[in-house]
């Protein structure tokens, strides 16, 4: 106490470590010097009260979706769209190619087939109506509707005339302000929900569970996304045996890259893959191979406004089954 000590006798403190090596600027010196501010501190700390709502649980996979599960077909396709109004619109598909059959040896057998599907579509703000009915008497639907603010309907079905073959999905999907959850019914007996939170900016953590009566069967998963502007990467696993994960890579805002990873344990069957995406001016191109040697692409490439030309392959080394195939797509 009172003691004074001189500014010529004090020794000089010694400097901070890599001070010698990398000397800071003359004009930061005092910047470097002083300890970050009690706002800056702020600034680093997770605001869990300021969280943005997470992708719904069935879509934590969808940019690696887009390269690795392109829509491949064999033959030839058309497809026509028609819009009557804003709201509604009517469409057509033909499709000529070949079905495979199901055989007990490794050689694929196939016979050609056709398929004609007559669609309706109606889009509003709070509600989305589409149908597809085929020649054979097939008829899938797809409903959703906005029954409040935050609450939504999704209805899914398919009706065949084949008995037992007939599926209906009904979904009530809520989503928060950092969170999102779902709960589903279903035929066969079928409950299921999902809860996805933001645990923070970029990272959400997710879980499921589901219950199917008729087989009495019952299955808890738990996932994980963590998402910036440069890369996606996501984790799932399942009481089912299922280990899941992907990684996509934001190359460019054209150009993505994309691999995944699969293990299912009670089939004993471990698939990887990799695949890209890649958005030119007027086309875009997708593709894919994975550890089984099966090798896919898939071009779209836009001659004018409103037609679009479709070129696909998928090559199959081991089985030997390789297809191609071309089609065309009119309207918006």
């Amino acid at each position: 106490m009172g003691a004074v000590v001189s500014h010529a006798s004090a020794a000089a403190p010694p400097p901070p470590q890599g001070y010698a090596q990398h000397p800071p600027p003359f004009g930061d010196a005092a910047a470097a010097a002083a300890p970050p501010s009690a706002h800056e501190a702020a600034a680093e700390e997770v605001d869990y009260m300021d969280l943005p709502c997470p992708v719904p649980y069935e879509e934590i996979q969808r940019e690696a979706f887009m390269s690795l599960k392109p829509d491949t077909f064999e033959g030839l396709r058309f497809d026509f769209t028609k819009g009557l109004n804003p709201f509604f619109g009517l469409s057509h598909s033909v499709s000529m190619g070949s079905m495979e059959l199901p055989s007990q040896g490794a050689e694929v057998i196939k016979v050609p087939t056709s398929n004609y599907e007559f669609g309706a579509n109606f889009m509003d703000p709070k509600m989305m109506l589409i149908g597809r009915v085929s020649h054979d008497g097939r008829l899938t639907a797809r409903v959703k509707c906005d029954l409040l603010e935050n609450l939504c309907l999704k209805v899914n079905a398919q009706l065949t005339n084949e008995p037992h073959y007939s599926q209906g999905m009904f979904s009530f999907d809520y989503k928060g302000k950092d969170f999102r959850s779902q709960f589903q019914l279903g035929n066969n007996a079928f409950y299921g929900g999902n809860y996805i939170q933001s645990v923070t900016k970029n990272l959400s953590l997710g879980t499921e569970a589901f219950w199917l009566g008729q087989q009495r069967k019952s299955g808890v998963g738990f996932v994980a996304r963590y998402d910036t502007k440069k890369m996606v990467a996501t984790g799932q696993i399942a009481t089912t045996g299922l280990v899941s994960l992907s990684y996509v890579q934001k190359v460019s805002e054209k150009v993505s890259l994309a691999s995944d990873f699969m293990y299912n344990h009670m089939a004993k069957d471990v698939t990887a893959s990799f695949g890209y995406d890649y958005m030119l001016r007027q086309c875009r191109l997708r593709g894919k191979i994975d550890t089984n040697g099966v090798v896919s692409a898939l071009l779209e490439e836009r001659l004018v406004t409103g037609v679009n030309f479709v070129l696909s392959a998928e090559l199959d080394h081991w089985k030997k089954d390789y297809k191609f195939g071309f089609g065309m797509v009119l309207g918006e």
